[in-house]
Parts: structure tokens; C-alpha cells; sequence
């Protein structure tokens, strides 16, 4: 049967039959749905509920910075008590969550319905991926995540379709409609992930519990990639803003760029990552991705200064390069993500290290904001450089990681085999004390016998 990794090198889109095919069901079932609910949201919230723009913002800014604080300990539940309950648990929760949106009146239940939504989200994102690191081997699980962003990207494209209806009737039961489809689809996603096999939950060893923030080399990591994950906002707010505040361009070039992103990703994601295997290749992969970054952010900074029709042309340009520079990315950082978290804690690990994507979509649109419309062309320079530095700074730091690993791995075997010497030795005592004693029998046997020999025979 074919593997995930020889799907990859295939550039098929979609996993073979097995555990990666129903992950990819399940990412295709919930992604259609959050398709149509980001395209919405926004303008429910604000158009039909009636809140205030920056209220809506800053209640968001708040959901997801309380979600990247709980990925962690959702993580470490997803070790402990199975991945795959822990993972259609969190689909449930986050199916509720998206529904209880639908009774959202005010500030207060918008907040707290955001939380529960951005909470369940971050522990579901670090729940599959604990989930597919028990399922699939470690040198077939990049390929995997290329293929799954692709039907992530697929899946969006379609509820955006099904959202754009929504916006054109302009109704609220239309709106309505959305959140229950996509609570549904998590519904769909919880069922979906059951059929998955179970994975065993693991142990804590004692020495563990102080958790991943104790391990520093992966903490750096994490950081440098949240970092390079700055660019998330860069399509739907970032290039929007810029195209409107400080170029030329036609307005309806953000869809056109939207489009574009979309559809390179799906098509050329998984060949992009078909040529990372291991730690090498994936700081290579990085290090492309920044200065191709870089290189992006000075031909978007370019476009200020051109004609409507010019401007198009270079953003368009600009565009191509991100989108190249994001699947060089994602690609290198999945592959480090896996590689240098424990197999026994991979669950916290991933919590941990999705935690870049959370910061990403809170610190990103006050970092782009700042940078993009407030600095113009030097800001585009900054964030180029910016990527570059980081990209430049996950090789050694990656190592540093990976000397971690190896050094623990080490130390483990040691210990390991002291327990052995030390039971061999047991072992060997019990041995030459057996042999004193047969030793101790043979010469009380002798002496039986001189004794015998030396009584006077009888006479008759």
C-alpha cells in the first residue's frame, strides 16, 4: 500500500487510504465550515449584533491570547489520556462554542464565547497533531502536513464560496446559517476522528513535570518561528491596508492576491515540501524562506511609487514571492516542530509550538499596522530584515535543540544500562554464592566419605 511520504514525492494532493486519508477528511470536514465563518464573522459581529469594530478586535486580541495559554496543558491532556478522545473532545467543545456565538447579544457573551472558541481551537490543533505523530512515521509526517495544508486551503476556498452567498443576502438568518454549518462541520470533524485507531496515552516521567518551558533550546525555536509566522496577517490585513492606504492599485486586487495564495498552496504545497526529510533540509527550507521573504518585502515596497496598472503588476510579483517563501516555511517548521519535541510529550510540545500561530494572529496586525501603514517603505525593510534574522537564527538553535536531544537520549542509555550493570552484578553474586556452597557440599560430601573409608572393617 502506499505511504504518506511516497504520496508526497508523488505530488498527489490527496493521503492514500489510511490513518492520513481520514485526517484529511477531518480537516476537510472543519475547514469548509471555517471558510464561511472568516469571511463572515466580522461583519455579523459588528453589522447584526452590533458591536463596535475595535470592541470586536480587542475581544478577539483577548480569545486568542487566553488560547495560546491553554495549549500547553491541553497538550499534556492529549498525552495523558489518548490523543484521539482528547481531539474529538475538543471538536465537541469547539462545535459548542461556534454555536453559542448564535446567542452572542453583547460584549461580555462575545468575549466569552471567543474564549471557549480560540481555547478549544488551540487544544484541538495540538490534540491532532499529537494524534498524527502516534499514527504516522516520523519520516512521512511533513509530506502528510503539506498534503493536509492543501486540503485545509481547499476546504476554505469552498466555505469562503458558501460564506460570499451569505454576504450577498445580507441577511441575518443567512449569517445564522454559517455558524451553524460550521458548528455542524466540527460535529462531522469529531465523528470523522473516531474513526481513527487509538494511541496510547504515555506516562510523566518524574523530571517532566516542570514542563516545555524548562526546555530552552525549544522555547528559542518556538520563538524564531513565531516570528517568521508574522507574516500570517500579511494577506488579510497587512497587503489590504497597504493596497488601499499607500499604492495606486485597484481595491479588487486584495481578492485577486487572496485567490492566488490560496491556490498555490493547494496546488504546490506538498511539492514544496517534498525534499525536507530531516533537520538539514529543514533549516535550509527556512533559510530560503527568509531571504525570499526579504526579497518580497522590497518589491511590495516598490509599488508606491507606480502607476494603478503598475502597481498591480508589482504586487502581483510581491505576492508570488510570499506565497514561495510561505510554503518554504511552513514546510521547514513542521519538520523542526515534530523532530525536536520528545515522542512521549508530543501532545505538549505541539500545544507549545502552535502557540506561534496564536501570537501571530494577536501581535500580527498591531506589528503590520505599525510597520506597513504608519512607516511605509522603511517598514517593509524592517519586516523583510526582521524575517531574514530569524530565519538566519533557527539553524544554530535548531542544533542547539537537536544537541538536547541527543545528550538526553545518552543520558537515558546510561542510566539504562547502570540498572543493568547493577542487576548483573546481582546477579553475579547470586552466582559465586551458589558456587560457594556447591563448593562447601562437595567437600562435606568428601569428608563423609574419608570418614567411611577409615572405620575398621568388620570381622566374621
Amino acid at each position: 500500500m502506499t505511504n504518506p511520504a511516497a504520496s508526497a514525492k508523488s505530488g498527489r494532493l490527496v493521503p492514500p487510504t489510511g490513518p492520513g486519508r481520514v485526517l484529511a477528511l477531518a480537516q476537510l470536514s472543519n475547514s469548509v465550515g471555517d471558510g464561511a465563518y472568516y469571511v463572515t464573522s466580522a461583519l455579523y459581529f459588528t453589522h447584526v449584533v452590533g458591536l463596535a469594530p475595535a470592541r470586536v478586535g480587542l475581544g478577539l486580541t483577548v480569545a486568542w491570547a487566553i488560547g495560546s495559554l491553554v495549549g500547553v496543558p491541553l497538550g499534556r491532556l492529549a498525552d495523558r489520556r489518548g490523543p484521539r478522545g482528547t481531539a474529538v473532545l475538543l471538536a465537541l467543545a469547539t462545535g459548542a462554542a461556534v454555536a453559542s456565538f448564535l446567542v452572542v447579544r453583547g460584549f461580555l457573551s462575545f468575549v466569552l464565547a471567543a474564549c471557549a472558541y480560540a481555547s478549544a481551537q488551540s487544544g484541538l490543533g495540538a490534540a491532532r497533531q499529537a494524534l498524527l505523530a502516534g499514527l504516522i512515521p516520523a519520516g512521512e509526517r511533513t509530506g502528510l502536513l503539506a498534503q493536509l495544508q492543501s486540503t485545509l486551503n481547499a476546504g476554505l476556498a469552498v466555505g469562503a464560496g458558501l460564506g460570499g452567498l451569505a454576504l450577498r443576502a445580507g441577511t441575518r438568518d443567512a449569517y445564522l446559517g454559517v455558524f451553524a454549518l460550521d458548528a455542524m462541520s466540527f460535529l462531522l470533524c469529531a465523528g470523522v476522528l473516531l474513526r481513527l485507531p487509538s494511541v496510547p496515552r504515555v506516562t510523566v516521567r518524574r523530571g517532566h513535570r516542570a514542563g516545555v518551558l524548562r526546555d530552552r533550546p525549544y522555547v528559542l525555536v518556538t520563538f524564531l518561528n513565531t516570528v517568521l509566522l508574522l507574516r500570517m496577517p500579511l494577506l488579510s490585513l497587512g497587503i489590504p491596508l497597504w493596497i488601499t492606504e499607500r499604492t495606486q492599485a485597484p481595491a479588487w486586487l486584495v481578492s485577486a492576491l487572496f485567490v492566488l495564495n490560496t491556490g498555490a498552496v493547494m496546488v504546490f504545497q506538498v511539492r514544496m515540501a517534498r525534499g525536507v526529510t530531516g533537520l538539514d533540509s529543514a533549516t535550509r527550507a527556512i533559510r530560503r524562506s527568509g531571504l525570499v521573504m526579504l526579497v518580497s518585502c522590497v518589491v511590495f515596497a516598490l509599488s508606491a511609487d507606480a502607476s494603478p496598472w503598475g502597481a498591480a503588476g508589482v504586487l502581483v510579483a510581491g505576492a508570488v514571492l510570499q506565497v514561495v517563501a510561505e510554503m518554504q516555511q511552513s514546510a521547514g517548521s513542521w519538520q523542526l516542530g515534530f523532530d525536536l519535541a520528545p515522542a512521549e510529550r508530543m501532545g505538549e510540545y505541539q500545544g507549545f509550538f502552535g502557540t506561534g500561530v496564536t501570537v501571530a494572529r494577536t501581535a500580527g496586525p498591531l506589528v503590520l499596522t505599525a510597520l506597513l501603514v504608519g512607516w511605509g517603505t522603511p517598514g517593509w525593510l524592517l519586516l523583510g530584515g526582521l524575517m531574514l534574522g530569524a530565519s538566519r537564527a533557527m539553524g544554530p538553535a535548531a542544533r542547539w535543540a537537536a544537541t538536547r536531544e541527543v545528550t538526553a537520549h545518552r543520558g537515558s542509555q546510561a542510566r539504562n544500562q547502570d540498572q543493568g550493570q547493577g542487576q548483573g552484578q546481582g546477579q553475579g553474586q547470586g552466582q559465586d554464592q551458589d558456587q560457594d556452597q556447591g563448593q562447601d557440599q562437595d567437600r562435606n560430601q568428601d569428608q563423609g566419605q574419608d570418614r567411611v573409608r577409615q572405620q575398621p572393617v568388620p570381622v566374621n
